[in-house]
């Protein structure tokens, strides 16, 4: 990417940021939701506090929505820029997470999602987390999780009500088309932490 075309995104961000409600998808790539801002590493590195503050105050954001991002960090990388995520969030904001669940019954699925695995993207994947991990990682950068979609040590899967339009997150149970006929083939480990 050329430096001007890095530039005119970085100002095309800062613009969008100048609206409120402030929502912004880290790790966009090509998605597009309406209503929220979309940001990739090449317009926000979500570890580098700098980038955070071209855009952005502390305590600022009103909702942050990261899907299948998190797994791409290692557990230090992910610790810090969860720890950004909160500086930059408002008090009661979130942080909607999504990552592949390490406790999906079906061996297939684990194997696609692994680090290393099978599946596209999973040869940069760092960690899998399960429910306790990923609420063990959000509990120390300060957030209170609550989970809306998981797997648990016995298989069973557990949902919670949620609401797209507050962060939509295609690889769940709800929204995945692989998920058909009561069978759950593709989901994601998601969670809502919020800050208070």
């Amino acid at each position: 990417m050329t430096k001007l075309r890095r530039n005119l995104k970085r100002f095309l961000l800062w613009l969008y940021t100048r609206r409120s409600p402030r929502r912004l998808v880290i790790g966009a790539g090509r998605t597009s939701y309406s209503g929220w801002i979309a940001s990739d590493i090449d317009t926000l590195n979500m570890l580098e506090r700098s980038d955070w503050l071209i855009y952005f105050k502390p305590n600022s954001i009103d909702a942050l929505l990261a899907e299948h991002v998190w797994e791409h960090l290692s557990e230090s990388a992910g610790l810090q820029a969860a720890r950004l995520c909160f500086e930059f969030l408002k008090k009661d904001g979130y942080l909607r997470v999504a990552v592949p669940d390490g406790l999906h019954p079906d061996p297939v699925y684990r194997e696609h999602v692994r680090p290393g695995g099978t599946g596209a993207g999973a040869q940069d994947h760092k960690i899998l987390y399960t429910y306790k991990s990923l609420e063990a990682l959000l509990r120390k950068a300060g957030f209170e999780p609550r989970f809306l979609e998981y797997f648990d040590e016995t298989g069973k899967f557990h949902a919670a009500d949620w609401d797209s339009q507050t962060g939509h997150i295609s690889r769940s149970a709800r929204f995945d088309a692989r998920n058909q006929n009561g069978q759950l083939k593709y989901t994601s480990l998601i969670v809502d932490a919020i800050k208070r």
